[in-house]
């Protein structure tokens, strides 16, 4: 499979990208929204406040992306970045994509001279697992990562 470009360029990418972040929430069990899917995408695309790393196949059809935002390291005082979502194409998966996306965003963060890189999964994802400490990433043994929801 030839890697074609990872950068958003047409509106064609936009709307192939809603598609899988529609299909991305499908799979953590939300209601299908296309509309709302793409409105999502284009907003964060407008304010700049997220990245978007994408994989298109020879038909240059979007098939996996990855999502980070960007967020700082007081103590540090640098940037850092949250990788919130990785997704590729149910037809397209073990043809190292994830691998591509994931080199995508490490490089991102080392080009922006941040301090870490960050991820969450699920403990039953154990594939994710797999990639993401092949990539070099591993468990944070000294803090306690605690969420509170507001919904």
């Amino acid at each position: 499979m030839q890697i074609n470009n990872f950068k958003i360029e047409t509106e064609q990418d936009i709307h192939d990208l809603a598609q899988l972040f529609n299909a991305y929430r499908i799979f953590y069990k939300q209601e299908s929204n296309f509309l709302a899917a793409y409105q999502f995408i284009e907003a964060r695309l407008k304010n700049k406040d997220a990245e978007f790393i994408i994989y298109k196949n020879n038909e240059k059809k979007v098939v996996g992306f990855i999502q980070l935002y960007p967020i700082f390291s007081s103590i540090s005082m640098k940037k850092a970045w949250i990788l919130n979502d990785l997704y590729v194409h149910d037809g397209f998966r073990r043809q190292g994509i994830a691998e591509f996306l994931m080199k995508g965003a490490i490089d991102l963060a080392q080009q922006t001279d941040a301090k870490f890189l960050m991820l969450e999964t699920c403990v039953t994802n154990k594939s994710a697992q797999s990639l993401y400490k092949k990539m070099g990433f591993t468990e944070d043994k000294e803090t306690l990562f605690l969420t509170y929801s507001c919904q």
